[in-house]
C-alpha cells in the first residue's frame, strides 16, 4: 500500500504542476498585400458613333456631342429606298459619299456648342441632328 501511496503522491505532485512558462510565439509582421491598379480605359481620344442610313433614315436620328469632342462617324447605308447616298454636315466641308452596304468613316470636331444639321446632299430632305453640348 505504501507504493500505491507514493505512486498517487508522484502523480498528484506532477499533474499540479503549472505549466512553466512557454516562449511566446511571435507572429511574422503582416506583409501587404500589394496594390494593383484597376486597368484604365485606352484613351484615343476619339469617340466612334455608329450610324445607318435605313429606308426610315439615318439612325440614330439626333447625336449628342460635345464641344472639341473629336468623333468619328461609322456610316453604312444598307437601302437604296432613299436619297442618302451621301452625308453632308451643315456648315462644314464634309461631304462623304456612301456606297451601299459599306462603312464609311468621317472624322468631325465640332467647335461651337448648338445644333448642327446633318443629312443628304438633296437640300437634306432625309436628316438628322448633332446637339453640340
Amino acid at each position: 500500500m505504501r507504493t500505491t501511496f507514493i505512486i498517487l503522491a508522484v502523480l498528484a505532485v506532477t499533474a499540479c504542476k503549472k505549466d512553466e512558462a512557454k516562449p511566446a510565439v511571435v507572429a511574422p509582421p503582416p506583409v501587404a498585400a500589394p496594390v494593383v491598379e484597376a486597368p484604365k480605359p485606352a484613351v484615343t481620344g476619339t469617340r466612334s458613333i455608329e450610324m445607318k442610313v435605313t429606308e426610315d433614315g439615318f439612325q440614330p436620328g439626333n447625336v449628342t456631342l460635345k464641344k472639341g469632342e473629336p468623333v468619328k462617324f461609322i456610316v453604312t447605308r444598307v437601302t437604296d429606298a432613299t436619297c442618302a447616298t451621301e452625308l453632308l454636315i451643315a456648315d462644314t466641308d464634309i461631304k462623304a459619299e456612301l456606297p451601299l452596304n459599306k462603312p464609311v468613316e468621317i472624322a468631325w470636331t465640332p467647335t461651337k456648342a448648338g445644333q448642327v444639321k446633318f443629312g443628304c446632299a438633296m437640300d437634306m430632305m432625309v436628316s438628322g441632328m448633332l446637339l453640340v453640348e
